[in-house]
């Protein structure tokens, strides 16, 4: 997990995952379009992502096609962001249930 949040951690690479998100399996030259970056630092950026399990590139003839691997944010999210909601869940559906009582009365 210390590969993802390295990698999440450069605004750059976000820019990439969005760009992914947006449209899934592109190009190096697609990824490259309009952004203010060479194309070696972007070929850096996807290896970094890639070494993360980020994302996956998947050749399709001659292209080499990325795409992006949503497990490992997933992962993330389950971890370190679903144990706080839970809790927070937990005090909305207790909050509910009293004030249902409450209106009973």
């Amino acid at each position: 997990m210390d590969a993802v949040f390295k990698a999440l951690a450069d605004a750059s690479r976000r820019q990439l995952l969005d760009r992914l998100h947006t449209q899934n399996g592109q190009t190096l030259g697609e990824l490259c379009r309009g952004l203010d970056m060479t194309r070696q630092a972007v070929t850096k950026h996807l290896a970094l992502l890639e070494a993360a399990n980020l994302v996956v590139a998947k050749r399709r003839g001659r292209e080499k096609l990325h795409c992006i691997n949503p497990i490992p944010i997933n992962e993330i999210a389950e971890r370190w962001i679903g144990k706080y909601e839970r809790h927070r869940l937990k005090a909305l559906s207790e909050l509910k249930r009293a004030l249902e009582e409450g209106s009973d009365e």
